[in-house]
C-alpha cells in the first residue's frame, strides 16, 4: 500500500503517512465534499454504451460470483486537477460509499477500477481485506496492460481486461492460501446418484 499522495509506502495500519502526514481527515479537508456517484458502474463521463455497459455489469457479476465477497466498482469521472488523481480515488473510494459501515477494515473486499477519460488516468483501488492479496505491482500491472485500449478510447475493452486480470489474481491467490493450509481449493464434482 503506498500514500495515494506522496506514494511512498504505508503500513497496512497507518492512521497517517509517516513522510507527508496525510490522513483521510485531511484529505477531506482538502478536497470537500464528495460528489454524488453510483456504485456497480457509474459513467459520469457517459463514454459507454448501453450495450457495453451490461458487458462490463456480465463480466463483473461473474467476478463477484467466483468470489462473492467482495464488490466491484467502476467509476468513469472527469476528476478536479488541482490535486494527484491517486489522492483523488483514495478520498472517493473511502468516502464514496462503495462500502458499508459493516464492510470497514479487513472486511472491506471492495475494489474500485477509477478512469478519468479527460485526464487519462486510470487507478485500481482495493480494500484493506484484499490488500495482502493483490499487490500494488500487480494492480498496475494489469492498468498497464489496458492503458492501449484506453488511449484509443476502447474503454470498455480495457475494463474488461482489467477484470479478467482481477479474476486470476484472486483465483491464484485463493490457490495459495488453499496451499498453505493443506486445503485442495479445487471444488469438487458431485457424482448424481439414483435413489
Amino acid at each position: 500500500m503506498r500514500c495515494p499522495y506522496c506514494r511512498n509506502p504505508l503500513a497496512e495500519t497507518a492512521v497517517e503517512c509517516l513522510h507527508c502526514h496525510l490522513t483521510l481527515d485531511r484529505a477531506t479537508a482538502i478536497l470537500g465534499a464528495v460528489p454524488r456517484l453510483g456504485q456497480g458502474i457509474f459513467d459520469s463521463c457517459r463514454v459507454l454504451s448501453k450495450k457495453e455497459v451490461q458487458k462490463i455489469v456480465k463480466s463483473g457479476s461473474k467476478l463477484t460470483w467466483q468470489f462473492p465477497q467482495t464488490q466491484l466498482h467502476v467509476l468513469l469521472h472527469e476528476f478536479p486537477r488541482e490535486h494527484p488523481f491517486a489522492l483523488h480515488v483514495f478520498w472517493v473510494f473511502n468516502c464514496g460509499g462503495f462500502s458499508t459501515e459493516s464492510h470497514r477494515g479487513p472486511d472491506n473486499h471492495a475494489i474500485l477500477l477509477a478512469l478519468d477519460p479527460v485526464q487519462g488516468k486510470s487507478a485500481l483501488t482495493v480494500g484493506y481485506g484484499l490488500e495482502p492479496f493483490l499487490s500494488d505491482e500487480a494492480m498496475d500491472h494489469l492498468l498497464e496492460l489496458s492503458e492501449p485500449a484506453w488511449k484509443n478510447g476502447e474503454w470498455s475493452r480495457g475494463i474488461l481486461d482489467v477484470i479478467a486480470g482481477l479474476e486470476r489474481l484472486l483465483e491464484s491467490a485463493a490457490l495459495e492460501v488453499a496451499a498453505g493450509f493443506g486445503l485442495s481449493a479445487e471444488a469438487n464434482n458431485a457424482r448424481g446418484k439414483e435413489f
